[in-house]
């Protein structure tokens, strides 16, 4: 930690305290389980920030990766192709929504929405149709680079750097109700909120950006699914793009592959990232439909190409391991029991929902929020604290602990999380 002190700067971490919050120094992880270097154990009860799906040290990503690394460990994508990415491509289309028939890969999830909302606006422009407005949600997170923060909406996270975004139009979170408001109640208030601003607007919003059925760092806020196909209608009548952000809820995280399946609509544009590899490497991908991908073609001389990518675009190790985990999904019927621990953690967490240091309980799939009443500076903080003594790892959302295992975690494991947060609250809110 002294080293780690004198040289690193760390993500999200408020480095003046957290020296003083006992840093784990992680030295493996197996299973549902990471292992500190003083050989202590604890249960990985955020999927090492969503990203796990079948645990650590998976035998057959393992044998996947190495099995890439003899062939090829990495080429440019730009005029160049490769199987693995031709093969990933082909099994993720297999798996969405309909319409979407093309795959752009990208690096993480905020460079997934960098590219979604470029391509939005340029396939408009293309098509002859201008306007740079996008339409995005009060207490939305799409990532930390300039677009994906200009259509964000969480201000502890984005509000410093207003001066220097894109020019947008909020609305309010449907997450967040009024009092007595039922969530239909709250879902169709704010898409008269979307309405009213597409009709002010005349053609100006190109795309209109949403995380469908759960706004995850903005608490673990859930909404109707009546919302996400209210979106899709307003998109469809005044002529914008619908832009979903998957990088949290896909790949199963909401008990279904994707989370605009419980809405039973199809986007125009979808981004996904954090599971794609099983919490193995950086990769993300946007998924587009026909019409979108079919404004970028034409001549050399019309300048219609999408002139955006990176160099490790498409990484075969990275492409090969999504394509082990997703072959894994399918085999192990990994949504259908994504889809059992939301509900096994439901009922393990209700005694919660009637504790008076609650004051909401919110979960789809296994994506889950507890928010607790704060009784002092850092509250959620101190029950993550305490959970770590009855050893599980967890991180909060401010005053909302969040609890989002990895999908294929077994019942025993999912007791002691839930029994070991349940506990660690009823410590630190009495």
């Amino acid at each position: 930690m002294a080293r780690d002190l004198g040289s690193l700067w760390h993500p999200f971490t408020q480095h003046a305290s957290w020296p003083g919050d006992d840093p784990i120094v992680v030295e493996r992880g197996e299973g549902c389980y990471l292992y500190d270097t003083d050989g202590n154990r604890y249960l990985d009860g955020v999927s090492s920030l969503w990203l796990s799906v079948h645990g650590h040290g998976v035998p057959e990503i393992d044998a996947a990766v190495r099995d890439q690394l003899g062939r090829l460990a990495h080429t440019t994508f730009l005029g160049l192709t490769h199987e693995p990415g031709i093969e990933l491509a082909e099994q993720l289309l297999a798996t969405a929504p309909d319409g979407l028939t093309r795959v752009f890969f990208a690096g993480d999830g905020s460079s997934a929405v960098e590219a979604a909302l470029k391509m939005a606006y340029q396939s408009r422009v293309q098509r002859g149709r201008p306007g740079a407005l996008f339409l995005h949600v009060a207490e939305g997170y799409h990532g930390d680079t300039l677009g994906a923060v200009s259509v964000g909406g969480i201000d502890l996270f984005h509000g410093t750097y207003r001066p220097i975004l894109l020019e947008t139009r909020l609305v309010g979170s449907p997450g967040v109700l009024g009092p007595g408001q039922s969530r239909a109640q709250r879902a169709a208030e704010v898409l008269d909120e979307m309405r009213a601003v597409l009709a002010g607007e005349d053609g100006q919003v190109c795309a209109v950006v949403v995380e469908p059925m759960v706004q995850a760092a903005g608490g673990m806020l859930t909404h109707e699914a009546s919302f996400v196909r209210g979106v899709r209608a307003l998109c469809d009548e005044f002529g914008a793009l619908m832009v979903v952000d998957e990088v949290a809820t896909g790949i199963g995280r909401t008990g279904r592959m994707w989370a605009v399946e419980h809405a039973g609509v199809a986007p125009d544009l979808m981004t996904c990232g954090k599971g794609l590899t099983g919490g193995y490497l950086p990769l993300s991908a946007v998924l587009a439909t026909e019409e979108v991908y079919a404004a970028f073609l034409g001549t050399p001389a019309q300048g219609r190409t999408f002139f955006h990518g990176h160099s490790y675009t498409a990484n075969p190790l990275c492409c090969a391991a999504a394509i082990a985990n997703l072959r894994l999904i399918e085999s192990r019927e990994t949504v259908a029991h994504a889809a059992w621990v939301g509900e096994r953690i439901g009922e393990l967490t209700k005694g919660l929902a009637e504790y008076a240091g609650v004051r909401e309980l919110r979960r789809i799939g296994t994506m889950t929020g507890i928010e607790v009443e704060p009784v002092a500076e850092r509250t959620g903080f101190a029950v993550c604290r305490a959970a770590r003594r009855r050893g599980v790892w967890v991180r909060p959302l401010g005053d909302v602990v969040v609890l989002m295992p990895p999908l294929a975690i077994g019942d025993a494991d999912l007791e002691l999380l839930c029994g070991a947060v349940d506990e660690s609250i009823r410590e630190v809110v009495r």
